[in-house]
């Protein structure tokens, strides 16, 4: 069995308890690369969901005005070697071609950072017959296990396709795609060969996060392995469709947002703090849609969008464990077409019922047409904002649910119930 106690290892925010054959842990070691590239290609139009498409594609989601797309997606990139740039040394893609002199770093340094964690990053390559996807993975453990995005392996589910995956110091291994991984949440696990060399990634906190906290994020944008950018955390609970392959309106994520650069190819990887723990999953981005710049696609903008590692490490350990993830529920169908403050559950279906029958919000007496004010005494203006108040729990929790019904104002207790996310 694996030793837990290997370094890195955080007993405090542990995983679910992995099965005796596969335990998870936690370490890092290493260094940082560098690279050049040329901008991307024009993407294709706009659609709501994952293309799984082939170089210069990705998806772009509709955010109110900004357009949030999805990190996965194989970007062609030109790589350019100045020989005659003027600079000392010339640089060529995860390499340093001239000579250079070791310098000390401090422990909090970018560089330090950046050190601890870029082992623990791996490349993900999807190749179909149709054309392919690259994004990024975390290293779990040493039994060979790595977290990603859904979106990032969706073509191999879909279509017959070949995952490998691209490990730090380059070698290309085979992997495969372990139970169900989890399109409401975006959330999946590949599985390589186990090996004493994998450096597992070390799990932060990502509910002891602030505004203004600095941040990495690491990845392989563009397909340009070991990129490493650095920036704050702009925005915590913003709700952000998470780019599931059902298109359902559920899919949104209680995303982090931070102004770290992040670009198609970031999918998957990590977003750390100062200490080298990873307190999100880099997911999406928004960018200016294609009319307002010189109909090109913008790229980052400083508007990035991260799934908090508690709700990652959480649905990557019930993957691994029992092959499928679960999320909570109040067991309702929202009305979309509702523009007033709040959520509203949707009015009777024909021939059924807006409220799952025995289901939490009906045990407590909550009907079609009621609208949702407030979860745990948090105001709730949208039908997103409840969806991420409620995933901030977890199944058979307790929720305080505020609701109008008519010129009344109800508030009753609920027991969240679960759904199974394939």
């Amino acid at each position: 069995m694996e030793d837990m106690t290997e370094p890195g290892w955080s007993p405090a925010s542990p995983l679910p308890p992995p099965s005796p054959q596969e335990p998870l842990s936690g370490g890092y070691w290493g260094a940082p690369q560098g690279g050049w590239a040329s901008p991307p290609p024009p993407p294709k139009p706009p659609r709501l969901r994952s293309t799984g498409g082939g170089p210069g594609s990705w998806t772009v989601l509709a955010l109110t005005g900004l357009a949030c797309a999805l990190l996965g997606g194989s970007i062609g990139a030109l790589i350019v070697h100045h020989a005659d740039d003027g600079l000392v040394g010339s640089v060529t893609i995860g390499s340093f071609t001239g000579s250079g002199v070791s310098a000390q770093r401090s422990p909090g340094s970018v560089a330090a950072v950046a050190a601890k964690i870029l082992p623990s990053v791996v490349s993900i390559d999807v190749k179909t017959a149709s054309g392919g996807d690259t994004g990024s993975g975390i290293v779990l453990s040493r039994s060979g296990y790595i977290m990603t995005n859904n979106h990032v392996i969706a073509a191999v589910r879909t279509s017959s396709g070949v995952l490998t995956v691209v490990l730090p110091d380059k070698t290309t291994v085979s992997a495969k795609v372990v139970g169900h991984p989890d399109p409401v949440d975006d959330i999946a696990v590949v599985k390589i060969a186990p090996s004493s060399s994998l450096r597992p990634a070390l799990l932060g906190d990502s509910d002891q996060i602030v505004v203004g906290d600095p941040v990495l994020a690491v990845g392989s944008p563009l397909g340009l392995a070991g990129t490493v950018t650095s920036g704050i955390v702009s925005a915590v609970n913003r709700p952000v469709e998470a780019g599931g392959e059902q298109g359902l309106p559920e899919d949104v994520i209680d995303a982090i947002q931070t102004d770290a650069a992040i670009n198609p190819g970031n999918s998957g990887g990590p977003l750390v703090d100062a200490t080298g723990a990873v307190i999100g999953i880099n997911s999406a981005i928004a960018s200016v849609s294609t009319d307002q710049i010189s109909g090109q696609q913008s790229g980052s903008i400083g508007l990035g969008f991260a799934i908090p590692i508690n709700e990652a490490k959480r649905i990557a350990g019930q993957i691994i464990t029992q092959g499928y993830s679960t999320h909570a529920i109040i067991g309702v169908n929202l009305d979309p077409a509702y523009s007033g403050s709040g959520a509203r559950i949707s009015p009777p279906a024909t021939g059924g019922s807006a409220v799952q029958a025995h289901g939490p919000a009906a045990n407590a007496g909550m009907k079609s047409g009621d609208v949702i004010v407030a979860v745990d005494g948090e105001k709730v203006t949208t039908a997103d904002e409840l969806i991420v108040a409620i995933r901030r729990h977890v199944p058979g929790q307790r929720l305080t649910v505020t609701y109008h019904r008519g010129s009344q104002t109800r508030t009753v207790t609920l027991v969240l119930g679960s759904a199974r996310s394939e």
